[in-house]
Formats: C-alpha cells, structure tokens, sequence
C-alpha cells in the first residue's frame, strides 16, 4: 500500500508540473532560511558551553548601587581570585585573566604582531582548551613561557610540529619559551586569541601584583566543587571585598554561570534581565514564523487544487477508501514535496551561507557529514511535511461522495475561510517584517546622525608600544615640525571607545554617600586642540604654557552640571590622592555608545601617568597618501622595532553600529523572504479563487462586463485579506518595537507613516501577484466555462 501510494503522490506531482514547482519553491525558500537561522541559534546556543566542566564553572561579578539603582559588573579587583580560592573550600579553582592586548613577536628576524592575554595556570584546568603539543599542567607554571594557538604557530613557523621549546621574543623584550599549542579554537568561545601568557610573566611586566581593591580591571573565573550550592556559595563570599579593603570598597560580589554569560549578561537593577539570549529568541520566532508561512503556502496551493481532487476523492470512497487512508495518501505526498523541497534547501544553504556569515560576521558551517546533522535535517524534514500537509489532508479527505459527485461540495463565497484567515496570518507577520525593518534602519541613521561633539575627520591615533612611551615628547615634537599634523595629544585610551570610569571623585558640596560615576581619562595636554571640541568655560590644559597644569583637569558639560558650581573653573576634585583644579569645561561628545546618554566625564592632566595612546589631527587640504609616510617615517625613528599601525577615528566610530546594522539586514532580508513567500500563498488562492469562479466570470462576460471589472472584481478580494493584515499587524509591530527600541535611551519615535508605507507597500505587491491571475481569468474565453456542467 506504502508503494502505491508513493506512486500516486509521484504521478501527481508530474500531472501538475506548475503547481508543484510552486510548492517545492515556497517550502524550499522557507526551509532555507530556517536552516541558515538554525545554524546561527545553535552557534549562539553553543557559545562557551563546549567546556567539559561547565556546570561549575562561574564568572565573579561586581554589585553595587549608583544613583539609586543596584548596577552589576564583571570586572572585579586583581587581589579577588586568591582569596576566594583560599578563603572558601566551595571554591575548586579561581584564574584571573587581563583583557586582550596586542604585541609584538620576533623569531630570527621574522616579525609578527598577535594578540593575547595573561592567565593563572588554573586556566587550562578550569576551560576545555586541549594542546596539540606540550603538558597543560606546567604549560602556564612560570613566568616567561608561552602558550600559542594552532594559527599562531602556522603564522610564525608555518608548522604546528616542534615548535614546543622554541623561543621568541615577546615586544622585543623579553625571550618566551614556547610550552603549549593550544588546538584551533571554535568559534563559539569569548576567549578568541592567539596566544596565552602566564598570569606570573604579567607580574614580571607590571612589578608585581596590583593589591588595590578599588581597581576593578581584571576578569575572575572560578569553579566548584563539584554538587556545591550555588546560592550558598554567594551569601558566603557576598562581602569579601568589603571585607578585605577595610571598608573602603562597598561592592558586593556574587557569582555567574559562565554558561549563561554569553547570552544572559544583562541586569536590571541587579537581576538578570537578558542579553545576547533576546536577539536568539527574536531570530528563532523569525525562523518559526518563515517556515510556518512556507507550510501556509504549501496549504493554500494545495486546497486550490481541491475542484480536481475531490473527484478523486470521491470516487475512492464510493468504491470503500477509508478516510484515514486518505488522509495518509495526502501526507505521504506533503513529506514527498517536503523532502525534495529539503534537498534544496541543503543546496541553497551551502550556496547561501557564505553570504549569511559576511551578514552575521561568522564562519559558520554545515556539519553535512555529522550523523546528528542528518538525523535533525531528517527530523526537521517530515516535521515540516506533515505540518505543510495536515491541513490539506484533513480538508481533501472530509469530502463527501454524494455531494462531490454532484459538484456541490464546496462554498468560495464565505466571508472567513480557513484559506483566507492563513493568507492574512502570512501577510499579518509580512508587514510586521516590514515595519521592524524600517524602525530598525532608522533607528540606526538616527544613532548616526547624532553630533558627536567632536570632529572625526582628519584624526588618526596609534597604542604605544617599544619606545614609544620613552620618546613621547619628540614625536610630538616631529609631527607637529613636519607640517603634518595640526596637534597632537597623549592619552589614555582612545577616543572612540569608553574605556575608564570611576566614581571615587569628591568636591565641595557633594552629597553625603552620593555614589556617582564618572567616565576618567587622562592626557598629556592639546586634549580639546586634537579632539576638536568646543571649550564652553575656561580653557584647554597645556603644561607647557601653564606648569601647574600637571595636576589641572577638564569636565565635561554633564559633569559641571553634577558639580553643580555656578563656576566650575578653580574648582577642586579630589582623585587618587591628588587634587586636581578645573581649569576648562569641553561641550559633551560621545565616548560610549551613542544611542546611551552622555556620562559626565573627568579628563586629568600629566600627574595621572596613565597614557597609552597619540591622538594626531593631521593638517586639513593635504592628501592622506603624502602625509602617511611622513608620519610612519617619524614613528619608526624613534620606534625603529615596531610597525607604525595607525587607526582612523572617523572609521573605528563607524563599528559603533556595525551590530545593529547586522541586525537591519538580517531583519531586511528575511523580510523578502517572508513577502516572496507570502507572495506564492497570494497566487495559490488567486489561483483557487479563480478556478472556483470560473462560470460566474463567463456569465459576467456574456452580459458585458470588461476585463477591467473582472480584475478589479477578483482583486477586490484579496485587497480585503492585505487590509486586514494591515489592521492586525499594525498594533503588534508597534508593541515588539516599542519594547525593542526600550533598551536604547537615545532612540526615535515611531511615527505614523512608517505604517502607512509598510501598509501601502503590501497592498501594492499584493495586487501585483494577484493581477497575472486576475486578468487571466478575465480574458479566458467564456464560450469554454460555459458550454459543459
């Protein structure tokens, strides 16, 4: 029976070729996209859990309350992790780590800049980072050794094979012996780098270990033993910092899954509230929602065929067919399409995922040979057929001998049919696509178009490294001589991403307990000159006009408004045992995220020896290409060691929205893939609807109605369907991007005619879809509709 079936459900498919191409084509564009979404959730899924002992495997986390509210970090003090692990008996092992930073590496000769950070040797322990060559228990015990990636190794020696024991040298200063090859990292790990240096060497670098309680600059990862509680664990160690720094601190730590790290890393008020885990939710229901309007589509088509099948149908049960058979002769030819449909989409998934991951900037892959992979790909496959197909098998096989038979076993003038209430679902979700998509790419311009507060243009900057530090002051010096740059400014960090803060300021005046934080950064001096901001009070520092200006400081406008002096110049802040006097007030520009309010902001003078970075406003009306080698020629007189890696500020500010724009073009794209498909449901039941109507559009034609009225007729219809999809879909994209844009202090408005585009633009495309078979039917010939029952 199974093999005549298959028989029938083929010999179908052949006898209507058009038909079936559609069918195969919606579902396989549905599939495609849900499998390229698929990919994705399981790489976001997967991040960081890979780790054989993940369960106990915790991030330390700072809390504390600022301005009222309970705010959670994940930066704690350097002193932490050892009193953790010695303190409690819960706690298996603790590893601090440093942020990524780059060096600079030489092998006989051959140079090679990587990046990397310092770990305790309890690292390898803690995280499931096997090492294709050396001992992972001593690979981090001492001071000047090194452990390095496959990449790394391929780089620099072009071999992954004995390079254990080779050495190098490490920013051309100290000689690392190679003691591991860590085996290529995955994807789906935070701990992307090329190298791993032990925690000791970061003490030989740094003259020890910093044993400041205040300074909340490392990461600290511990794990449990194995089946300890977790909420007991926290009220234990909930006050160690306060604990050892006398009082001084008042931060509270607790302890984080590191498995939810990734994806839940976001707190309101102290409680989780999301993260990286709601754009997964958002992309799964995007996913769902594609692939069940793929399966709307297969039902419409299907049901418009029903005049030709319920003959069939008919016949099969006067001669004893049970309804159940049919209704599995109906399924088996759903899975059939599904499966062709499936192949596919496997195609158009490994032709489109290289595309996918420039939109996602991942290296994702289809594990085609992985049995897991065939088995969810097969599961996925019947799921989707059977889905496509229970409507329709449900439908075809209810229908009654006598009444089909006699021609009368079905009604197309009701006002809700189940067809029409799926083509509404299908273009109800297409215009919330389509909203979503326009609220997100103006949320974006809107981001973008905000005043900075500072000119980008013409602003280069490079990190120090080798000399660069020593001989500071003569290439400020030479650059300034050689006509390239217009100022020049020492600082710590960039201006382009915020990356300090502290709220350990006092000043006359502040309120007793007020914990407020400041955005800090330091320079050397020419700090407004370079940035180009407008200096709203006072005047920029410059400790070569004004030697006092070595303890001198800027605000910013949000801060002077904190300070609240209706003077701010002379005014004195008390930072890190100095007492730094205000000597100007810049206009605020943005240093953090430029969809969050500006933070007030702190800029010290050369007493806070803190700089790693030369900000250069290179001249205006001089070509990039003539003043480039000039500048790296400066930097290699003075740094002849190191490369001249120069960054641009205008391009770096740029990243600011590189997530959020992956986010529109997603949204973008499967927004076409929703209207494509919605698109193919449309022509199925313009289709149906046309067949049924047959007669009806044959006598209107005897009695003298045009082939304008017949279109407008029969498009009348559907325009109904998109209106009514308009309606319904109208409030529920408001509401989704309501909520979305909440997360953005800076952020638009959604405005009223962002619907009425998205609305009339649907309607459009839906009478485009629906008129090839609206004037089709209209031009038919009524002689051939009429002349047989």
């Amino acid at each position: 029976m199974f093999k005549n079936y298959l028989k029938i459900a083929w010999r179908n498919l052949l006898n209507s070729k058009g038909f079936s191409f559609i069918n195969i084509a919606g579902l396989a564009i549905g599939m495609t996209a849900a499998m390229l979404i698929g990919i994705w959730i399981q790489h976001e899924l997967s991040f960081d859990r890979f780790h054989k002992q993940i369960k106990d495997l915790y991030i330390v986390y700072n809390k504390s309350i600022f301005d009222g509210e309970l705010h959670c970090w994940p930066s704690t003090p350097p002193a932490l992790g050892p009193v953790l692990k010695q303190e409690y008996p819960d706690i298996k092992y603790s590893a601090r780590i440093t942020y990524v930073d780059k060096h600079l590496f030489d092998y006989n000769g051959k140079k090679l800049e990587a990046e990397g950070f310092d770990a305790e040797e309890n690292f390898l322990k803690m995280f499931t980072f096997p090492l294709i060559a050396g001992n992972m228990a001593t690979a981090l015990s001492s001071p000047y050794k090194i452990v390095i990636t496959e990449d790394f190794a391929k780089k620099m020696f072009g071999t992954t094979e004995n390079v254990v024991g080779k050495i190098i040298k490490f920013d051309n200063q100290y000689n690392l012996t190679i003691s591991g090859v860590l085996q290529k990292l995955p994807s789906n790990t935070r701990f992307q780098t090329d190298y791993i240096t032990p925690w000791l060497f970061y003490r030989v670098q740094y003259n020890g270990d910093d044993q400041n309680w205040g300074n909340n600059s490392y990461r600290t990862y511990v794990q449990l033993n194995s089946g300890a509680n977790l909420k007991k664990v926290n009220a234990k160690i909930i006050n160690t910092t306060i604990k050892h720094s006398n009082g001084n601190e008042d931060n509270q730590i607790f302890l984080h899954p590191f498995g939810d790290y990734y994806l839940y890393n976001t707190f309101k008020n102290g409680v989780p509230s999301g993260g990286r885990a709601d754009v997964v939710k958002l992309f799964t229901f995007i996913a769902g929602f594609i692939l069940l309007i793929a399966c709307i589509n297969f039902m419409n088509l299907s049901t418009a065929r029903s005049e030709k099948r319920a003959k069939e149908v008919g016949i099969r049960k006067s001669i004893g067919a049970l309804k159940l058979s049919l209704v599995g002769q109906f399924l088996i030819e759903s899975v059939i399409v599904s499966f062709i449909a499936g192949v596919i989409a496997l195609i158009l998934t490994r032709i489109t995922l290289p595309y996918f991951n420039e939109l996602v900037s991942l290296d994702l892959s289809l594990p085609l040979l992985k049995p897991s992979f065939i088995l969810a790909w097969l599961v996925f496959v019947l799921a989707t057929g059977l889905l496509a197909g229970c409507y329709p098998a449900l439908y075809l096989s209810s229908f009654k001998p006598v009444q089909v038979l006699k021609g009368t076993f079905v009604s197309v003038n009701a006002v809700v049919t189940p067809r029409k209430l799926l083509v509404i679902t299908q273009f109800t979700f297409a215009v919330v696509m389509i909203v979503s998509t326009i609220v997100i790419r103006k949320q974006i311009q809107y981001a973008q178009d905000r005043d900075s507060g500072y000119n980008k243009n013409n602003l280069i900057y490079t990190y120090f490294n080798g000399e660069i530090h020593k001989n500071q002051n003569l290439i400020k010096q030479d650059l300034i001589n050689s006509g390239v740059a217009e100022a020049v400014s020492i600082t710590s960090g960039s201006f382009v991403s915020s990356s300090a803060n502290s709220w350990g300021l006092n000043w006359v005046g502040k309120p007793e307990g007020a914990k407020i934080v400041f955005d800090q950064m330091a320079t050397q001096g020419d700090f407004a000159k370079v940035l180009n901001v407008k200096v709203v009070k006072g005047r920029d520092i410059d400790p070569q006009l004004y030697p006092t200006d070595s303890t001198a400081c800027l605000l910013n406008e949000s801060a002077a408004k904190i300070i609240n002096a209706k003077n701010p110049i002379g005014q004195i802040i008390d930072k890190d045992f100095i007492k730094w006097h205000v000597v100007g007030v810049i206009k605020d520009f943005i240093w953090g995220s430029p969809y969050d309010p500006i933070q007030p902001m702190l800029v010290m003078g050369p007493a806070q020896k803190w700089s790693n970075v030369v900000n250069i406003r290179l001249k205006a009306n001089q070509p990039l290409s003539a003043a480039m080698p000039k500048i790296e020629a400066i930097f290699k007189k003075y740094n002849p060691a190191f490369p001249f890696t120069p960054l641009f500020v205008d391009k770096d500010y740029e990243v600011k929205f590189s997530e959020q724009q992956r986010t529109a073009k997603l949204a973008g794209t499967f927004a076409l893939l929703t209207i494509i498909i919605s698109c193919l449901g449309l022509f199925g039941l313009a289709a149906y609807m046309a067949a049924s109507r047959t007669k009806e559009i044959g006598v209107r034609k005897v009695l003298g109605a045009s082939v304008l009225n017949i279109t407008a007729l029969l498009s009348k219809d559907f325009l109904k369907l998109v209106i009514a999809a308009i309606i319904i879909a109208s409030p529920i994209a408001w509401y989704a991007m309501q909520n979305w844009l909440q997360k953005y202090t800076y952020r638009i408005e959604i405005e009223w005619w962002i619907f009425a585009i998205s609305g009339i633009g649907a309607i459009m495309i839906a009478l485009v879809t629906v008129c090839f078979q609206s004037v089709k039917a209209a031009i038919a010939n009524p002689v051939k509709s009429l002349r047989s029952e």
